[in-house]
C-alpha cells in the first residue's frame, strides 16, 4: 500500500471514548479527518477543479459571479415550461377518450383503459428521465431534450386529428350508431400510429417530470441563510404553475374543442409547448447547473456488491480506524457534498470497510461512506412516497367516478351550463385559492400551533394532505348515498344519463375541494421533502420517486376496479356490480366507502413511516459564508456554516 493510505492507518488510535479491549481501536462510525492538504487515498483525485455541490454553468464551468445567476427569475423561466407540460397533460387526460371514442370509433371502456395506461406509464416511467439526468446529462439536457420529444408527439396528435386519413371515415356515424357500435372502426395502422405518437408524447413527459422542479430548486443557494424559506415558497409557486396549466386544460382547451374541433384542441396544447420551449431555453444564461454524478445505479450496485462480498467479515477485521472516505472536503461523487454516517442499515457499511486486500482503486470491493450512505437515503425514503400512492388512486378514480356522477345532476349555474367535462377544473381552482392564501392564512395560524417557523415540516404537510384526502372520499360516500336514493325515488333509476333537474352538480364540489386541498399539502410537501432528502447526486430520482406514486396509483386504481366489479357482480337476476355503467343501479356509495377504509389504513401506515423517519443532518452540507437570496439573482446578508446545521430536534412527523 501507498504512503497515503498509510498516512491514515492508526490501529492506536481510540476516537471518542475510552478503549474498549474488546473492539480495540476501531469504532464504527468514525471515519477520518478532513484537511484541505492531504493528499487523495490511492491517488483518486477530482476532474475539473469544482467538487461538491457547487453550481455551474453550462459549460460546467464554475460561476464567476453566482449573483447574476439562478434565484426567482432563473424559476420563472422553469415555472413556463411546467405549466405547458401540464397543460398538455391534462388537456391529453380530460380529451383523449372521447376523441378516441367519438372520432377513433373504439369502445369506452378500451379508450378509458388505454388512457389510463398511458398516464400511469408516463408517469411511472419518470424514474428513467431522473436516472439519465443523474447519471449522464444533467437536468438542464435532460429537460431540453425530452421537451423537444414532448413537442414532437403532440405536433403528430395534432396531424392526427386535422388529416383525415389518419382517422376512420365519420361518414354514417350518428350518436345511435356509436352506442350501437356500428361506425366504420379505424384501421389497425391507424390505431398503431395513435399510439406511437401518444407514447412520444408520454415518453417525453416522463424525462420532464422528474427534473424540472429540481432543477427549479437548484436555483437556490443552500448556503444563504434564506433557503429554506425559499425553497419552501418555489415548490408551492411550483405547484401553482402547475395547477395554472390543469385550469386552462379544462376549460380553455376543453372550449377550444367544443367551438373548433380536436384538431385545434391539440393543436393549441403543442403551441403552447412550443412557445414553452423557447421561454425555457430563452433563460439559459441565467440558470445555474450541477453536474451529473455518474449513474447512480451503478454507484448502488457497488454498495451492495461490496457489503455482499464482505457479508461475513468482522469490523473488527479492519487494520484502519473505521470506515473508508476519502480525505478533504470534497466527496468523490462529482455534484455531491459528502454524507455524513449513519447507524442504519449497518450491513450495508460493510462496503465501506477497507481490508487489506482493498490496496487497489476497486469500487467493487470498497465505497466510501458517502456512496454507502446514498443507498441508504434511497432505501429510508421509500415509504414515504409509498404511502402516497393512496392519495393518488383516490385522484384517478375522480376523474371518472366524480365525472359519471355529474352526468346524472344539474351543471347550470343560473343562465349558464358548464359541460361536464369541465367539473375537474374545481378542484385546480381551490388549490389555486389555497396556494394564493398559504403565507397569508395557513403559515400564520400554523406556526402558532406546531412553532414551525414555516408553519408546518415537511412530513407534516404530507401527512395533512392525506387526512383531508380521508374526508374527501367520506363525503363523496355520504353524497353519492344521498343522490343515488334520490334517483330511485324519483323515477331516475334506468335514466342514468338523463339529469335531475332539482339536484345541483355542485353539491360535488366539497368533494372536488377538499380533494384540491389534500393535493396541495400532499404533493407539495412531498416534492420539497424528496428534493431536501435526497442525496446531492440523486435528486432527479428523488423527485422521481412522486411521479412513480403518481403512476402506481393510476395502475392500483385500474386493478382495485378489476377486482370490485369481480367481486361484487352478483348471480342470478342481479347482475350489477358496484362500479355498474348503470350508476343509479350500482353502488357507488360502497365504493367510496371502501376507499375510505384503504385511506385510514394508508394514514396509520403513514403516521408510523412518519414518525420512525430522521430527517437528514445538514452537517455534510459544505457551508462558506454565502450571500442570503432575497430576490432574483441578489444577495445582500452573509451566514457563516453554523446556519446551515439543524439541530436534532423531537416533530410530530419524523425526527429533526
Amino acid at each position: 500500500m501507498g504512503s497515503n493510505a498509510m498516512e491514515i492507518k492508526s490501529p492506536e488510535v481510540q476516537l471518542g471514548g475510552t478503549p474498549d479491549p474488546k473492539r480495540g481501536s476501531k469504532k464504527l462510525g468514525i471515519y477520518f479527518l478532513e484537511s484541505d492538504d492531504r493528499r487523495t487515498a490511492f491517488g483518486r483525485g477530482y476532474s475539473g477543479g469544482v467538487g461538491g455541490a457547487t453550481p455551474v454553468n453550462i459549460h460546467g464551468k464554475p460561476i464567476p459571479d453566482i449573483n447574476k445567476t439562478g434565484g426567482w427569475i432563473a424559476a420563472l423561466f422553469i415555472f413556463g415550461n411546467e405549466m405547458a407540460e401540464r397543460m398538455a397533460y391534462f388537456g391529453l387526460s380530460v380529451n383523449m377518450v372521447a376523441f378516441m371514442f367519438y372520432v377513433m370509433h373504439r369502445p369506452f371502456s378500451s379508450s378509458a383503459n388505454a388512457v389510463n395506461n398511458f398516464l400511469g406509464i408516463s408517469q411511472a416511467s419518470s424514474v428513467l428521465g431522473g436516472f439519465i439526468a443523474d447519471a449522464y446529462l444533467g437536468r438542464y439536457w435532460t429537460i431540453a431534450i425530452f421537451t423537444t420529444i414532448y413537442l414532437a408527439g403532440l405536433t403528430g396528435i395534432t396531424l392526427l386529428a386535422t388529416i383525415k386519413v389518419f382517422v376512420p371515415n365519420q361518414d354514417q356515424c350518428d350518436q345511435i350508431a356509436l352506442l350501437l357500435g356500428n361506425c366504420e372502426p379505424a384501421k389497425s395502422w391507424q390505431m398503431m400510429y395513435l399510439y406511437t405518437v401518444l407514447y412520444v408524447t408520454g415518453f417525453g413527459a416522463a424525462g420532464i417530470r422528474p427534473c424540472v422542479s429540481s432543477f427549479g430548486a437548484d436555483q437556490f443557494d443552500e448556503r444563504s441563510r434564506n433557503y429554506r424559506s425559499h425553497l419552501d415558497r418555489f415548490f408551492n409557486f411550483f405547484y401553482l404553475s402547475v395547477t395554472v396549466g390543469a385550469i386552462v386544460a379544462f376549460t380553455a382547451v376543453v372550449y377550444i374543442q367544443m367551438k373548433h374541433g380536436w384538431g385545434a384542441a391539440f393543436g393549441s396544447l403543442a403551441i403552447a409547448m412550443g412557445l414553452s420551449n423557447i421561454m425555457f431555453f430563452a433563460g439559459t444564461p441565467l440558470y445555474r447547473h450541477r453536474l451529473p454524478g455518474g449513474s447512480p445505479l451503478t454507484r448502488v450496485a457497488q454498495v451492495l456488491v461490496a457489503a455482499f462480498r464482505k457479508r461475513n467479515v468482522s469490523f473488527q477485521s479492519s487494520e484502519f480506524v473505521g470506515l473508508y472516505e476519502l480525505p478533504g472536503k470534497r466527496s468523490a461523487i462529482k455534484g455531491s457534498n459528502k454524507i455524513a454516517h449513519t447507524d442504519d442499515f449497518r450491513w450495508l457499511d460493510k462496503a465501506a470497510l477497507q481490508l487489506k486486500e482493498d490496496d487497489g482503486v476497486n469500487p467493487w470491493r470498497l465505497c466510501t461512506v458517502t456512496q454507502v450512505e446514498e443507498v441508504k437515503i434511497l432505501v429510508k425514503l421509500l415509504p414515504i412516497p409509498a404511502c402516497t400512492i393512496m392519495l393518488n388512486m383516490v385522484l384517478t378514480e375522480y376523474l371518472t367516478l366524480s365525472v359519471q356522477q355529474a352526468y346524472t345532476l344539474n351543471t347550470h349555474m343560473g343562465h349558464l351550463k358548464l359541460p361536464v367535462t369541465c367539473m375537474p377544473v374545481f378542484p385546480g381552482l381551490s388549490i389555486f385559492l389555497l396556494l394564493s392564501l398559504y403565507y397569508s392564512v395557513f403559515v400564520p395560524i400554523s406556526r402558532r400551533i406546531t412553532g414551525n417557523p414555516h408553519g408546518a415540516s415537511q412530513l407534516q404537510r404530507v401527512g395533512i394532505g392525506l387526512a383531508v384526502s380521508i374526508l374527501s372520499v367520506a363525503w363523496a360516500g355520504v353524497f353519492e348515498r344521498y343522490r343515488r336514493t334520490y334517483a330511485i325515488q324519483h323515477g331516475y333509476q334506468a335514466s342514468f344519463l338523463t339529469p335531475m333537474s332539482d339536484l345541483s352538480a355542485y353539491w360535488l364540489l366539497i368533494q372536488y375541494c377538499l380533494i384540491g386541498i389534500a393535493e396541495v399539502f400532499c404533493i407539495v410537501g412531498l416534492l420539497e421533502f424528496l428534493y431536501e432528502e435526497a442525496p446531492d447526486a440523486m435528486r432527479s430520482i428523488g423527485s422521481a420517486y412522486a411521479a412513480v406514486a403518481g403512476g402506481l396509483g393510476c395502475f392500483a386504481a385500474t386493478i382495485l376496479n378489476s377486482i370490485v366489479k369481480s367481486v361484487t357482480r352478483g348471480k342470478g337476476e342481479r347482475r350489477e356490480s358496484w362500479l355498474s355503467q348503470n350508476i343509479n343501479t350500482g353502488r357507488f356509495d360502497y365504493f367510496y366507502w371502501l376507499l375510505t377504509i384503504m385511506s385510514l389504513v394508508n394514514f396509520a401506515a403513514f403516521l408510523y413511516a412518519a414518525n420512525c423517519y430522521q430527517y437528514r443532518s445538514k452537517d455534510d452540507i459544505q457551508s462558506t459564508d454565502r450571500p442570503s437570496e432575497k430576490g432574483p439573482g441578489s444577495d445582500h446578508t452573509s451566514t457563516n456554516a453554523t446556519d446551515s446545521i439543524r439541530t436534532p430536534q423531537l416533530s410530530v412527523f419524523g425526527r429533526e
